[in-house]
């Protein structure tokens, strides 16, 4: 029998990336182009929020990243100050970390693994397709080749050009502010205090803040100014010039270790998937960068279509699920859009969204409203509507949800049911004389336990991803969730 054709992977940022982890966890050999030359990382984001540190937890890679993280003591909805204490449920502080230390430390795991494969200035060119496979097309610097894949993963940000080539439309609003984002080399001992932390003003928004021992973060937005065409390297002068134009801060002479430009388009991609073409993170919905809802909702499209595709590719996969893909997470990209958008809609004009923002301030002094948009911007609540058998009468509450960060007592000692998922392993737990379903503990593991009072069932069904697929003391109802996202039994 041949080796299976690899997972071609466009784009080396952290939703190509930990894509390729998950498919190389479920063995599913990955080839990862990025058109980027070895060295350059030019990852902006700074903010992990609930459900980005949820994702990292489920895989056991957030422990070791935490000891360089930072918790901040706040939550923001567009700058409005929001108190976590108060809010029940998932709600958690952010951390303050730079993106490219999360894909560092992917990407050592994918280095200490077999049959995963990063390419590091390559830049897909071109893709043709049929019923079995995908030709993908590519210029790399000994010259163009090609690639025959199984499938190919369109992770290469808001300008795609996996995206293009599928002729995927990519429609929304247009920018109509635009930011600047730098590291600076600095001695911290000489930066002013007024420069740490996120400040919103009439001119828009400034943020610094500590990426390494020695590195300050900048990061600037300015109302009501289109970003520039065609767009340059970002200097030092221009930095300085909008902290002054923006905060009124001179920062003296600014030389940039690196640095980047963005905007508020609000897009995102009309289909998730064209055959055996698929898209992910930026490269399917691209908005404002505020809170680190687009990071967790990239980390989310990755874990998805992770366990889902590898399935496929395997020949495991029941009927409907990798279609089940996009039906799940495009909605999803629909929420964060509508999110941020109403964040940024509370930015600008000053005059016009002052008001509104007092009021807003008054209103989260309350619980409810707090808990909302503490929750709104952690990206927490989502649920999936997932099937369920025929006359089965009205869905759990928890059915479709991230399954509760709970502690469960068991033979084997306190489990977390999100602690059994790092091996990318569907996950039974059994309370009491729950069900004795047999046939799929070859893709999913079993865990005995004694009754909890958030999990009120007899047994719980968890997906690879976190999600709650049956809540159920019913065999048939169990056989139901397990063959619809686990295929037959065996």
């Amino acid at each position: 029998m041949s080796a299976p054709r690899p997972v071609v992977i466009a784009g080396a940022g952290i939703t190509g990336l930990f894509t390729a982890a998950e498919l190389v966890r479920a063995g599913v050999p990955v080839v990862v182009l990025e058109r980027s030359a070895p060295g350059e990382r030019t990852a902006a984001g700074v903010a992990l929020n609930t459900a980005a540190v949820a994702v990292l937890e489920r895989r056991g890679l957030f422990a070791e990243l935490r000891e360089g993280a930072l918790a901040l003591p706040q939550v923001h909805f567009s700058l409005l100050w929001l108190d976590p204490d108060r809010a029940g449920g998932p709600s958690r502080y952010p951390y303050l970390l730079a993106q490219s230390r999360v894909e560092e430390r992917i990407e050592a795991e994918l280095a200490a693994a077999d049959g995963v494969e990063v390419r590091r200035g390559h830049q897909v060119t071109g893709l043709t397709q049929d019923d079995e496979r995908v030709v993908v097309e590519v210029e790399g610097p000994d010259g163009p080749y090609r690639l025959e894949a199984s499938y190919l993963v369109g992770a290469d940000g808001p300008h795609s050009t996996v995206r293009q080539l599928a002729g995927i439309a990519f429609e929304g609003a247009a920018a109509e502010s635009s930011g600047l984002v730098a590291d600076i080399r600095v001695d911290f001992a000489d930066v002013p205090p007024e420069v740490f932390g996120a400040r919103w003003f009439e001119r828009g928004l400034f943020m610094g803040a500590p990426v390494g021992p020695d590195r300050l973060r900048l990061i600037t937005t300015e109302f009501g100014t289109p970003p520039a065409a065609p767009a340059g390297p970002v200097t030092g002068e221009e930095l300085a010039k909008a902290a002054v134009r923006i905060a009124d801060l001179d920062l003296g002479a600014l030389e940039p270790l690196w640095s980047a430009r963005f905007d508020d388009a609000a897009r995102q991609a009309d289909r998730y998937r064209a055959g055996r073409v698929l898209l992910a993170g930026d490269a399917a919905h691209v908005h404002y960068p505020l809170g680190g809802l687009a990071l967790s909702t990239a980390l989310e499209d990755a874990l998805n279509l992770g366990w889902k595709l590898a399935a496929t590719v395997r020949g495991r996969a029941p009927e409907g699920l990798l279609d089940s893909y996009e039906a799940e997470r495009r909605p999803a990209g629909r929420a964060a859009l509508r999110a941020t958008r109403a964040q940024t809609a509370l930015l600008h004009p000053a005059e016009k969204v002052g008001p509104l923002r007092e009021i807003l301030r008054e209103l989260v002094a309350f619980d409810g409203p707090n808990q909302f948009l503490v929750d709104l911007a952690g990206g927490v609540g989502l649920r999936y509507e997932l099937p369920l058998p025929e006359g089965a009468g009205e869905p759990h509450p928890l059915l479709g949800r991230l399954v509760p960060d709970v502690e469960l007592v068991t033979p084997e000692g306190p489990v977390s049911p999100a602690g059994r998922l790092r091996g990318g392993r569907g996950l039974l737990v059994r309370f009491a004389q729950g069900p004795e379903v047999g046939g799929w503990t070859d893709r999913v593991d079993v865990l005995t336990a004694e009754p909890h009072p958030e999990l009120d069932a007899a047994a719980l069904l968890i997906r690879p991803d976190g999600h709650i697929a049956a809540v159920t003391d019913d065999p048939g109802t169990l056989r139901h969730a397990l063959t619809t996202w686990f295929g037959e039994a065996v």
